[in-house]
């Protein structure tokens, strides 16, 4: 039991050389994915924003950037690989690392052409993802 909670202990708040917690905001329209994938990244201690919408995304970066976008490419009122375009060329969001998702491996070149620093297929390993997102936020 004792080495089960250090383990646990271990993975809170993961924070980068400046000591500082990551927030990793999250636009997916399916609630059971975005359900998830925010479980997921609350236990590896990261702080989220999630959004199901462009819309509610563009409102929610008001308030605050995140350290990495994690995008839906079919989204109700957008494509991922056109918001990453847009996060890409903006000059207040172009320099945070984006993750596409994609249940259709047929969007990954146009995702990677649009910006995106990674792509990751759906269905997906919660352990992959998790590898993938640390790799990034530690070249950030």
């Amino acid at each position: 039991m004792a080495k089960l909670l250090l383990i646990k202990t271990q993975k809170l708040n993961f924070k980068t050389k400046n000591n500082m917690i990551k927030r990793i905001h999250v636009l997916e329209d399916d609630e059971d994915i975005r359900y998830i994938i925010g479980v997921l990244l609350k236990d590896e201690g990261y702080e989220l924003q999630l959004s199901s919408t462009f819309s509610e995304l563009k409102e929610k970066l008001k308030d605050s950037v995140p350290d990495l976008f994690i995008l839906d490419v079919m989204l109700p009122d957008g494509d991922g690989s056109d918001i990453c375009t847009d996060l890409k060329t903006d000059m207040f969001t172009k320099h945070i690392p984006i993750i596409v998702m994609s249940a259709n491996d047929q969007n990954k070149e146009r995702s990677i052409a649009a910006g995106a620093n990674d792509y990751i297929s759906k269905p997906f390993d919660i352990d992959y993802i998790v590898k993938r997102i640390n790799n990034l936020l530690e070249k950030k």
